[in-house]
This record gives C-alpha cells, sequence and structure tokens, in this order.
C-alpha cells in the first residue's frame, strides 16, 4: 500500500490529502523520517492544517502544536517537555506566510515596463500658424493614413516614419501631438532619459520596451524627441554603447521581429545633420518636414493663445506681431510672461490691481531677443557647405528669403 501510495503522490505531487495519507501509513509502519518529508510539503502549502501538524507530530513523537487563534482547539492536558522542533514558536519568528517552495510556472509575464503612453486631445486646428507645415504634412503622412482604398489602390506603403526638424522652440512637439489626435492615437513621448542608462546592453532594452509598448498600445504614435542625442552619428560617437543604441533603434524601425502595424514614428530634431544616415534611409524615418518660426499672421495667433485668459486691456496683436519678426513659438510665450510679470510687479508696488497694457508689452520687447540666433548661423552653413544632396534645399530656399 505504501509503495503503491508513493507512486500516486508522484505522479500528482499537489494532492495533499493522498499526501498525508501516505505519512499516516508511513508513521503507523514506524518510517517517521519519511513521513516528516511529506507532512512538511503539505505545511508548506496549507499552514493551518489540523491533520498535518497532528501528523507531524506524531511522526516527531511529540504532542501537536497549538492551532493558530483563528481555529482554536480545546485546552489539552500539561505534558512532559519534549525535545522536538516547536513548529509553532518557529511560525510566530516568521511573521508572514511564506510562499510555496515550488510554481509550476504558469504565472502571466508581467509583460514591459510601464511608460507614459497618453491619450492627447489636440488637433492639427488648435496649432496656430504653420499653414505650409500642415499641408505637407496632411499630403505626405495623414492622407494616406486615413484612406486605406486610395492607398491600396496605388500601391503607397505606410513603412517608414516622418521627421520634423528646425530651430528650437517652434512647436514641433505640440505638431506630433497634434498627428496623434488627427489619427486618435495613443501618445508615446521618448527622450534621451528614457534609453539612456549606465549599465551595459540595458540602453539597447529600453530601446525594444518602448517599441513594445507602442506595439502593444496600437494604434500609437511613437514620438523620439531630440532624435540627434539618442541616434547621433555613430562614426562621431567613441562609446560602443552609443553605437549599439543606434543599432538597436535601426532593427526595432525595421520591424525585425516583431511587426510595427498601427506604430506611427514621429521624431524631432533641432540638428538633423548630427543624426546617423542610416536612420533617414527608406523604409525608416525617410521623410522630413522643416517646421520653421511662426510667420506673422501665425504670430499673432499665438500671441491670442498666450494671452487668453489673462486680464489684458487694449492689445494690438497685429502690431506685436509685426515687432516680434524671427520670434519662436517659445519666444511669444516668454514675452507674454514678461509683460504679465511687468504688471503684476507694478499692481504689488502700487497697491492696486490693474490690466496688462502695450506698455507692458513694450517694456518687455525693449529686453527679449529671438533665442534662434544660434541656430540660424548653424543651419546658413549646413544650407550653404553640407547641401550636395539636396536634403536641405527647402531651409536654403527660405534662408534666402530672410536675407
Amino acid at each position: 500500500m505504501i509503495e503503491s501510495l508513493t507512486a500516486a503522490v508522484t505522479s500528482a505531487p499537489a494532492d495533499l490529502t493522498l499526501r498525508l495519507h501516505l505519512a499516516s501509513l508511513l508513521v503507523e509502519a514506524g518510517r517517521g523520517p519519511e513521513a516528516i518529508e511529506h507532512v512538511a510539503t503539505a505545511l508548506a502549502a496549507e499552514p493551518t492544517s489540523v491533520e498535518a501538524r497532528e501528523l507531524m507530530a506524531r511522526a516527531m513523537g511529540t504532542s501537536p502544536a497549538p492551532a493558530p487563534p483563528s481555529a482554536p482547539t480545546p485546552a489539552a492536558e500539561p505534558s512532559e517537555p519534549s525535545s522536538g522542533f516547536d513548529w509553532h514558536a518557529a511560525e510566530s519568528d516568521l511573521g508572514e506566510r511564506v510562499g510555496p517552495m515550488f510554481v509550476d510556472g504558469t504565472t502571466e509575464d508581467p509583460g514591459p515596463a510601464p511608460y507614459d503612453v497618453e491619450q492627447v486631445g489636440v488637433r492639427l486646428a488648435d496649432v496656430g500658424g504653420l499653414t505650409e507645415v500642415k499641408k505637407r504634412l496632411e499630403a505626405s503622412f495623414l492622407a494616406p493614413l486615413r484612406n486605406p482604398e486610395l492607398r491600396a489602390l496605388y500601391g503607397k506603403s505606410l513603412r517608414g516614419g516622418l521627421l520634423l526638424y528646425g530651430p528650437p522652440g517652434c512647436g514641433k512637439t505640440f505638431l506630433a501631438k497634434a498627428v496623434a489626435g488627427e489619427l486618435g492615437a495613443s501618445f508615446l513621448h521618448v527622450s534621451l532619459a528614457d534609453v539612456l542608462d549606465m549599465y551595459i546592453g540595458q540602453s539597447e532594452r529600453n530601446v525594444k520596451e518602448l517599441f513594445e509598448v507602442a506595439r502593444s498600445s496600437a494604434p500609437c504614435v511613437l514620438f523620439l524627441d531630440e532624435l540627434d542625442a539618442i541616434g547621433g552619428k555613430r562614426s562621431l560617437n567613441r562609446s560602443s554603447g552609443a553605437r549599439t543604441t543606434v543599432n538597436q533603434l535601426l532593427t526595432e524601425l525595421d520591424g525585425v521581429g516583431s511587426d510595427n502595424e498601427g506604430v506611427f514614428v514621429l521624431a524631432a530634431t533641432n540638428h538633423p545633420w548630427d543624426v546617423d544616415p542610416a536612420l533617414r534611409r527608406p523604409g525608416r524615418l525617410d521623410r522630413t518636414l522643416l517646421v520653421l518660426p511662426p510667420d506673422r499672421d501665425a504670430r499673432e495667433a499665438v500671441l491670442r493663445t498666450h494671452l487668453r485668459g489673462r486680464p489684458v486691456e487694449r492689445i494690438d496683436t497685429r502690431r506685436l506681431a509685426k515687432a516680434t519678426d524671427g520670434f519662436s513659438g517659445a519666444d511669444l510665450a516668454h514675452l507674454c510672461e514678461s509683460a504679465s510679470e511687468n504688471a503684476l510687479m507694478d499692481s504689488v508696488g502700487s497697491g492696486q490691481v490693474r490690466m496688462i497694457g502695450m506698455t507692458d508689452f513694450d517694456a518687455a520687447l525693449a529686453e527679449l531677443r529671438p533665442s534662434i540666433g544660434p541656430w540660424m548661423e548653424t543651419a546658413r552653413n549646413v544650407a550653404l557647405y553640407a547641401n550636395a544632396s539636396g536634403e536641405y534645399d527647402d531651409l536654403a530656399t527660405w534662408l534666402r528669403k530672410r536675407r
């Protein structure tokens, strides 16, 4: 009988009733050490089992330890102290219940690390100005996505992504969010801090996890911000970790081993000439779009947007738009903040709250200068001396118009 039950327990190790019956027969046969092994396994799975505790006490030649408070037992007659192991004291010292020694491997994979995947509510109509940029964005990216029948008719592939470049503070990130809003897709913003890691191999794993999160959240716009920092030219990187991170990014963009269906890759950079050329090959970030500082009408729209909700009086936004030629969207926001600050400090000094007027803007304009000057110098050198392939013709055309 013992041999038969031993074989049965081997076949069904999780059957605690069968295991305890075998332990009882072993105790009756005087084979206490073998019984202890089976009872200990049962107690690991069910620490409050009264039957298992009694069997353990019999196997060790001691009286059973008292049951836990949740299942009180009648008081037993005092007995002679024994030299056996005090299981109750051990459980009290241990504190919380210990997990099982072994698992069957059926627990679900926790999946990739969580990142901030957000739902955006902005559309292209919410972007002030940039009319030409919106038209090109619609023609090169949004129209094929919205018209699958025409896309199939003309054989238009959805492979590849879009690279937004231009001076800093001109709304590239906001445009990317607006694209996600137009597509009704979630938005995953990837920056250098999300990728770079001090340990070897971890940066590559971070890139892989970010793309896995985007695929699991499809449809999703994966936005690679400051691409020149994440995917800089490998020929200029002395660090092997930086080069292998770019290699992993190329692998994920190609969809090797995974399907990027429903993942729309957008990237932004102020310095596209510092981006690794392999990232801009066909099938990757093969389309580029120059995002320029706002024109006069766009500057007026941006100013009205930033003045919305502020206590303003008789503000001539047309005159301000004319006086702020060369200002980026961020510069215009800073101008509104400076004018508001002038009015606030004047109200604090006088003790009387007043409205924001043109005098506040005139004072702010006397102190502020466009912030895109250094970028303009670098861009002019690139357009003049590093544009043999013609990839910066649109930039060169715009720079000639500004002379």
